[in-house]
């Protein structure tokens, strides 16, 4: 009977599965934040070496 009883509790218990879902969701935050970030970073590389090209075509002149 307290077997039974154990497995009653844990198949009703879902704050394991919103434990799951929380990870995921954080999980999916944390990508999005990554690629977010990775294109800043590419954007502003762009714009620095445009900033760098435009310098030297004004020193050559």
């Amino acid at each position: 009977m307290p077997m039974r009883n154990l497995i009653k509790r844990l198949a009703s218990d879902i704050s394991g599965a919103t434990a799951v879902e929380y990870g995921l969701i954080l999980a999916m935050i944390f990508l999005a934040m990554i690629a977010a970030i990775q294109n800043f970073g590419n954007e502003t590389i762009s714009m620095w070496t445009n900033v760098a090209g435009k310098m030297d075509k004004a020193g050559k002149q």
